[in-house]
């Protein structure tokens, strides 16, 4: 519909715990520690390319959104056609009630359409006061970004919005997801259900909700894997191991100690960097003769760029693509939409760069060919 009105909400701290080696930035602890560590907001600028999309695409679209950072800035930097809700944005920090009353009054004006910037915390507080009454895209911008309500990358959900706007795609309603931390607790990445959004069915431009990584009968598989692995591993060589379960099964493997979430490094067999930062990862590889090894995220196939953060474009130019190792058991790789992986790093000159057709580890000297998109 032209001249369509499109609600925007940015929560501008999202995002901003995964280069600095934390899981997400939801609560003031957390943030705390990120900015200790010295993290930089991300969402602003994923929100401006969004934008800037969706004008491409459909340039008589109409914003209404919040004052300063959690929109305005981002509307004014697009130049695009703006109004301000009357809601007084904070100076210094924003919070979930932010939100909440943001998507709260988006709804009330009636706008056709609610795209936000965040990650799952953000679209859980959404989901909380609009459920799947108005169609919503969300813009990644998380750590994780489990939820199957965003976009594959911030051009992806303009081209979306677009789309739905034109009356081209129809919505359906998809699961708002986070961290289970109960399956946490005993090393499985899984999620739960936290609520829903009505988002446009777009196959292409949609990504799907994060499914369970780790499964009894995958186990094997992995350990297939991390056989090979093992006695592939040269000595003059050092070794990222990504988040997973696969991954964890190569430390495992080695008798070394890793948890699923970590970003860790292993040279001559030996761990010498846990937990590790985006910035300790580029000291670390300067100079250094490196491979990476990473696990897609399962029901989506991200391989970087999705919980991994601390492999920034930086360490992956200094790696080289030729370097990075993927391991995906066969069940994943099966269920994985239209048997793709995607890349989406923050770079687009960086995630253009990575595409192409990719070996992939999917047993004990076994390969498939996979296609990477972004």
């Amino acid at each position: 519909m032209e001249g369509a009105i499109v609600g925007l909400i940015v929560n501008p701290i999202a995002g901003m715990g995964g280069r600095v080696g934390l899981k997400g930035t939801d609560g003031s602890d957390v943030l705390e520690e990120a900015l200790k560590r010295g993290a930089h907001p991300v969402a602003a600028g994923r929100a401006i390319r969004a934008l800037l999309s969706l004008k491409r695409s459909l340039p008589s679209t109409r914003l209404l959104t919040c004052r300063g950072k959690m929109g305005e800035n981002e509307a004014v930097a697009a130049q695009f056609p703006h109004e301000l809700l009357q809601l007084p944005t904070p100076d210094q920090r924003t919070s979930a009630a932010d939100t909440r009353t943001a998507a709260k009054l988006l709804e009330e004006r009636g706008v056709r359409l609610l795209l936000f910037a965040g990650g799952d915390g953000t679209a859980r507080d959404i989901s909380q006061v609009v459920d799947a009454r108005i169609a919503a895209v969300g813009i990644p911008c998380g750590v994780k970004n489990f939820s199957a309500v965003f976009a594959t990358s911030p051009e992806a959900a303009g081209e979306v919005a677009a789309s739905y706007l034109r009356g081209e795609v129809a919505t359906l309603e998809r699961e708002v997801l986070d961290y289970d931390m109960e399956q946490m607790r005993i090393g499985a990445i899984t999620t739960k259900m936290f609520g829903s959004l009505n988002v446009p069915s777009s196959r292409r431009f949609m990504q799907g909700a994060k499914s369970p990584s780790y499964a009894s009968d995958e186990e094997e598989e992995q350990e297939a894997i991390a056989k090979f692995i093992v006695e592939e591993m040269r000595p003059d060589l050092q070794y990222i191991l990504g988040p997973g379960s696969t991954t964890r099964k190569i430390a495992h493997a080695l008798n070394l100690e890793k948890t699923i979430l970590s970003v860790d490094v292993i040279f001559d067999k030996r761990l010498i960097a846990k937990d590790t930062t985006g910035r300790e990862l580029e000291e670390l590889v300067e100079g250094r003769a490196t491979k990476a090894i990473v696990s897609p995220i399962g029901g989506q196939g991200y391989i970087l760029g999705r919980g991994n953060q601390q492999l920034t474009p930086s360490v992956i130019r200094k790696i080289g693509k030729e370097n990075i190792m993927v391991v995906c058991t066969r069940s994943k790789l099966l269920d994985l939409p239209e048997r793709r992986f995607l890349v989406d790093t923050g770079d687009r000159m960086l995630d253009n760069a990575l595409r192409g057709y990719w070996r992939i580890i999917v047993g004990y000297r076994e390969f498939a060919i996979v296609k990477v998109e972004w």
